[in-house]
């Protein structure tokens, strides 16, 4: 089989580990090259695609790309919130790029590939849930620090007999999406402060 040239957007959005929605938004800004079809679909070279995904790996001199972007990655097993975190994510136009998953083996899976600038995470979820990513994850020096934002519908008394570990910031479901905008915009604003 020839090999392709072209990908469509939902093609490309895999290929990134990004959402649909980020895709088309670095089509408008540029960031990725694309034409439309006679029919509007739009298509984009896969060498556009590698050339952001090289951008991204080689990062050590920090480019516009890596220093721009917040890379989100949500553990959320309930397909409904998992659209509306995507719908709403995409509606406030920020330089994010998001990955869902929904358990947290497979969460683990991700940061294990890359590690998020923030963890999302619903706490009851089938296999592996929310409280046993996280444990194993602050196990693992690599991800002590990482920014853990847990969003759940069972009460604070509840979590803290589960025995979560202390630094975690805890978010009451329905989902407070002005509180976790906030949270992006403060992350946003401090990475794009000069070093000091």
């Amino acid at each position: 089989m020839a090999d392709i040239e072209f990908l469509s957007t939902r093609q490309a959005a895999l290929r990134l580990g990004v959402s649909l929605g980020t895709v088309q938004n670095m089509v408008e800004n540029g960031a990725l090259e694309a034409w439309k079809t006679a029919g509007g679909h739009r298509r984009i070279p896969v060498s556009s695609v590698d050339s952001v995904l090289a951008r991204r790996l080689g990062g050590a001199n920090g480019t516009a790309d890596n220093l721009s972007h917040l890379d989100i990655l949500i553990a959320e097993d309930d397909p409904t919130l998992q659209a509306l975190y995507r719908m709403t994510f995409e509606r406030w136009n920020l330089p994010l790029l998001l990955r869902i998953v929904d358990n947290g083996f497979a969460g683990l899976l991700q940061v294990g590939q890359k590690k998020p600038d923030v963890l999302i995470a619903d706490l009851m979820m089938p296999g592996m849930d929310g409280f046993e990513m996280i444990r194993q994850l602050r196990a693992n020096p690599d991800y002590a620090a990482m920014d853990i934002i847990v969003v759940s519908a069972i009460d604070r008394e509840e979590i803290a007999r589960q025995d979560l570990p202390a630094n975690i910031t805890i978010l009451t479901k329905p989902i407070p999406f002005h509180e976790l905008k906030g949270f992006m915009l403060g992350r946003l604003s401090a990475r794009q402060r000069p070093p000091r």
